[in-house]
């Protein structure tokens, strides 16, 4: 029986999900898209001082092998042979900066995190060097100049931290985004690692020009980043090279996504209008564009969607993103305790059935998009001695809901052909209350894959399809037909109108709270 079942599956492969809070992998039936197995480690973010957040490279790394170790196990125990994967898809939270020795394979210092703060004086030094009639960064990269994308962080690293200043004039020092972290060290580290990354991820360290689609001179010089040190752009579907240890030893790494884009991949937007909003640690609506790059007029980013295979054409993306949904309910399980599980919120929330009047902006990392504020910060206003914890829960349920009105709004007004429904997924998407919240606030059908693992699934979908895999059809016919749950709006527009002009003048309260604080320089 066991043998048999083992010969039906067909062709596995896996997928790394490496985000913010935690790090998964799984593993999905090629011809069917089901997910088999998985692992989940959280991982630890370090905040050692204000506004600055951080991550050890090396625990990310030793979660990545714990989490492969562990769904082998579980697969052996489903009577599935692991010899049945064939390739692996890497999905990572974009922006975070790891700058590492390649004779040693040891970090240099923490990773620093894309909701990190510590660099926006070093962005206010830069923007006066940008012409005001020709900002040639915005055009070249799609970004505006924040704290949010690589370049200033890497900056900042080789301004302050001694030990990356020394790599580097000795020539020792490889910089990545975390794919390029995770391949360069799953391949084999200091003996033969591949030191790569995608067009999706190397688009988000405003180093790369995303019509050329190279690294560009003039902007490395303009933050003076040593090209040496960065790694080769590659398509995100092919084959970067072979994983030299663990379970999976030998299996080729074949997939590359920024997690947004490989949420754009596996909910299958991927024709010109198509777009999906993912409920992590932040929030991301992105709104494949086509071939062609579409500037934004209201404040979203235009980045790279992806480019599926070396010689295949690459897709544009335009991107609304909200630094703080599912990290706020983190923040109230870990710094209020209010709760002791992020499940709990939703129980909360329904005691209450309302936020009574109280708003949460949580612009803990400043405001991104539309309004890219970095001298935001969170507040929760409209307070009475009735508030209690129930309404301070719904608050942030709804505060996520808002900032994607706001980031839909602005995409409407961009593409001038308003959404008529909005694909979801992501961690948050299994809690009820926030679907209806959503679908009540957008004043639209918000539509939830059954299987909201979208971001892996999608790594999964690039590394099997890669040349030499050859195990998943991307072809429109071939795609799996996926079931969808449909949270339709229930209040009057009118009410929901109220109800997002009153976020919107407790947005204007958060901002202007900061005025830059230099960072000193650290052993």
């Amino acid at each position: 029986m066991a043998a048999a079942k083992k010969a039906v599956l067909g062709p596995l492969v896996g997928a790394v999900d490496q985000g913010t809070s935690s790090t998964r992998f799984l593993v999905f039936n090629s011809k069917t898209a089901e997910l088999l197995s998985h692992h989940q480690v959280e991982i630890k973010q370090e905040f050692p001082r204000e506004g600055w957040v951080e991550q050890d490279p090396k625990e990310i790394l030793q979660s990545v092998y714990e989490c492969i170790e562990k769904t082998c196990e579980k697969l052996g125990q489903l009577n599935i042979d692991i010899s049945n994967i064939k390739a692996i898809g890497v999905s990572n939270q974009r922006e975070t900066t790891v700058v590492w020795d390649k004779l040693t394979g040891e970090p240099l210092y923490n990773a620093v995190v894309w909701l990190d703060l510590r660099t926006q004086s070093t962005v206010e030094n830069l923007s006066k060097r940008i012409p005001g009639n020709n900002n040639f960064v915005k055009s070249k990269t799609g970004l505006p100049l924040s704290t949010y994308f690589s370049a200033v962080k890497l900056r900042w690293l080789l301004d302050n931290v001694r030990k990356v200043q020394k790599a580097v004039e000795e020539d020792r020092a490889l910089f990545g985004t975390i794919d390029s972290w995770l391949i360069w060290s799953l391949t084999g580290g200091a003996n033969g690692g591949v030191h790569c990354t995608d067009v999706t991820n190397a688009s988000r360290t405003m180093l790369f020009n995303i019509h050329s689609l190279e690294w560009d001179k003039e902007l490395c010089e303009f933050f003076e980043i040593p090209m040496k040190v960065l790694p080769n752009v590659r398509s995100s579907s092919e084959i970067y090279g072979l994983m030299k240890a663990g379970a999976l030893e030998g299996v080729p790494i074949s997939g590359c996504l920024g997690d947004q884009s490989a949420a754009l991949v596996g909910q299958m937007c991927f024709q010109d209008g198509q777009a999906k909003n993912t409920y992590g640690t932040g929030c991301f609506l992105l709104c494949n564009t086509g071939r062609k790059c579409v500037f934004s007029e209201h404040g979203l980013l235009t980045t790279v969607a992806y480019k599926l295979g070396r010689d295949k054409p690459v897709y544009y993306a335009l991107e609304g993103s909200v630094a703080i949904a599912g990290a706020v309910i983190r923040w109230l399980r870990d710094n209020l305790g209010i709760i002791k599980s992020s499940e709990e919120i939703e129980k909360l929330a329904k005691e209450v059935g309302t936020s009574y009047g109280c708003y949460f902006v949580p612009a803990f990392s400043g405001l991104y998009a539309p309004y890219w504020e970095p001298s935001a910060r969170g507040i929760i206003c409209g307070l009475t001695q009735f508030t209690n914890k129930c309404h301070i829960a719904f608050a942030a349920l709804e505060a996520v809901c808002f900032q994607t009105r706001e980031i839909l709004d602005a995409m409407n007004r961009d593409c001038g052909i308003p959404l008529s429904h909005l694909q979801v997924d992501g961690g948050m998407t299994n809690n009820k209350i926030l679907m209806q919240l959503q679908a009540d606030i957008l004043y639209i059908p918000v539509v939830k894959p059954s299987m909201p693992e979208t971001t892996a699934l999608g790594a999964a979908m690039a590394a099997g399809a890669a040349e030499g895999v050859g195990v998943w059809s991307l072809e429109p016919e071939d795609l799996s037909a996926v079931t969808m749950e449909r949270f339709e709006p229930q209040i009057n527009a009118e009410e929901s109108e109220i109800r997002y002009s009153t976020w919107k003048k407790a947005v204007m309260k958060s901002v202007g709270w900061v005025t830059t604080q230099s960072s000193e320089s650290i052993p």
